[in-house]
């Protein structure tokens, strides 16, 4: 069993704005702290083989400069790489343009384990911010890296499991209180309750198929 709240809380979520070279962009925002050093953290997310466990298979050339493709997922160039502390990547997902996406990840040393934050820019369509706000991005990143979680700490989710866990109870309060929480990220950033209310709504609905309560 997974302590759902306890996995939700121990994440820090903010939302704003950057760049991109695309141009003007929204940022999502997580940090936490993993018990475990800054080199396993750093292995475990940029060993393909160790990838596959915990988030999707991910082919390319690993490497500064080189492309990556994760199966069923974004693909894109790695733009910076300083082990173990820093991996800078294009993200890019569908017919998305290049550029208008990015993912850098940070690891530093704290309380006896590893920082890790997390920050995603990309340029997003103002319909689609307006329908589901921060938690569109956010609740997929909270679900991988509750998957990075289960594998430091030695537990996981089968390929199979992770498939399918946000169908089963547990997966759907995990998805129900992330999208909560990105919501009040939202709120933090000075979005007024109707849009918090809304996009949260619509949020969840969407990863889980249910209305939130």
């Amino acid at each position: 069993m997974i302590d759902v709240p306890n996995e939700v809380d121990k994440v820090h979520r903010e939302t704003g704005h950057g760049r991109v070279p695309a141009g003007e962009a929204r940022t999502v925002l997580i940090r936490r702290t993993y018990p475990a050093p800054v080199e396993d953290v750093w292995d475990a997310i940029t060993d393909p083989q160790r990838i596959s466990r915990w988030f999707a298979p991910v082919t390319g050339d690993f490497q500064l400069g080189g492309k990556y493709q994760i199966e069923g997922n974004a693909g894109g160039e790695i733009l910076r790489c300083e082990p173990p502390r820093l991996l800078k990547v294009s993200w890019i997902f569908g017919d998305a343009e290049p550029g208008s996406s990015e993912v850098e990840v940070r690891l530093s040393a704290a309380d006896g384990g590893t920082l890790f934050e997390l920050e995603h820019s990309a340029t997003v369509d103002p319909g689609m911010w307006g329908q589901f706000g921060p938690g569109a991005v956010g609740v997929g990143w909270d679900l991988g890296l509750l998957g990075l979680s289960l594998h430091l700490t030695g537990g996981t989710l089968s390929t199979e499991d992770r498939e399918t866990w946000h169908t089963t109870p547990e997966g759907s309060q995990f998805i129900a209180l992330s999208s909560r929480a990105w919501g009040e990220a939202y709120r933090a950033a000075g979005a007024s309750q109707n849009e918090v209310d809304l996009t949260v709504k619509n949020t969840t609905q969407f990863y889980t198929g249910v209305e939130a309560g």
